[in-house]
């Protein structure tokens, strides 16, 4: 929903609180893009944020095969850990500090699946997972995966600030992640009584607020833990925080034209959306080596008939 009063319109465009969503099996997530009131952010066009959530033994999560078209995803976790599987042969295990980028373009499935020891002692996970959508150009193109260690991503640390360019290029950084957009995406951290003037490269910018609370310099009220805060195009953005804060931040360039948005799949063209939910149904995307299950496609949503 979003919070944001008419008074409070300085420098923030919208204050989205992201409602609680089951993704099965108690794996609860906060889904603050899309929204009733906000789609996208750039070229962001899904964000999850998990955790911390601590789980017993038998009780890890791990999400089934799945496809994906016309987006790249990210995930990064900040707790945890998860095997990444897919279609195109990638295997890999993502930690704390970690970004997996997947880009699956004309088609791609993978699993995230906790590992084996986890499974039987049980943990914890923290995170994000982001989709990014893919220019029209490039909706079609082959399907890849990178993964890019903690050690590789660059970040920067001065007068009570650290932060870490997870994807995109922000505060001078360029993340080795290999985007296809103008866009940015960094974990920042911010002592008690630091201050962070964002990047005005990027024409739209909004804040995840993982944990504290934080104000904006000349904008009325402060925002706290789990507010998606999506700031003016234009506008010289100060955060300040007083007790400390965790922030996530992305923002880009928005995308020429609208994206349809159908389950795991994205796309500017709405027959593409059906043929690839034609083709999840019928088996026609490509096989996991080893895996055997799979999520089922779901139903379409019902339609109102029209009033007589």
């Amino acid at each position: 929903m979003s919070i944001l009063s008419a008074a409070q319109d300085v420098m923030v465009e919208e204050v989205i609180l992201p409602p609680v969503r089951d993704l099965g099996d108690g794996f609860k997530v906060r889904r603050a893009l899309p929204s009733a009131q906000r789609r996208m952010v750039g070229p962001f066009i899904f964000l999850d944020h998990f955790g911390p959530i601590v789980f017993r033994a038998g009780a890890a999560p791990n999400i089934r095969p799945h496809p994906h078209i016309g987006l790249s995803t990210l995930s990064y976790l900040l707790e945890g850990e998860i095997i990444h599987r897919d279609s195109a042969g990638s295997v890999a295990t993502i930690r704390p500090g970690d970004a997996n980028w997947m880009t699956a373009g004309s088609g791609i499935v993978h699993s995230e699946r906790s590992p084996a020891n986890v499974q039987a002692q049980g943990g914890s996970i923290f995170g994000q997972q982001i989709w990014v959508a893919l220019p029209t150009a490039l909706e079609e193109m082959p399907p890849g995966f990178s993964h890019h260690a903690e050690g590789t991503l660059p970040g920067l640390e001065a007068d009570g600030v650290a932060l870490t360019v997870i994807a995109g290029e922000a505060f001078g950084q360029r993340s080795p992640v290999p985007v296809f957009s103008d866009l940015m995406y960094a974990d920042v951290v911010l002592e008690p009584g630091a201050r962070l003037q964002l990047p005005a490269e990027h024409i739209e910018r909004a804040v995840f607020v993982v944990s504290g609370e934080i104000d904006v310099a000349g904008q009325t009220g402060t925002f706290g833990e789990a507010q998606l805060v999506v700031f003016k195009p234009g506008a010289e953005i100060v955060l300040r925080t007083r007790g400390g804060a965790h922030l996530m931040l992305v923002g880009g360039e928005p995308l020429a034209e609208p994206r349809h948005v159908y389950w795991n799949f994205v796309s500017s063209s709405q027959e593409r959306i059906e043929q690839a939910k034609d083709d999840w149904r019928h088996g026609r995307f490509p096989e996991i080596a080893g895996e055997t299950e799979f999520i089922p496609l779901p139903p379409d949503p019902p339609t109102t008939a029209p009033a007589a």
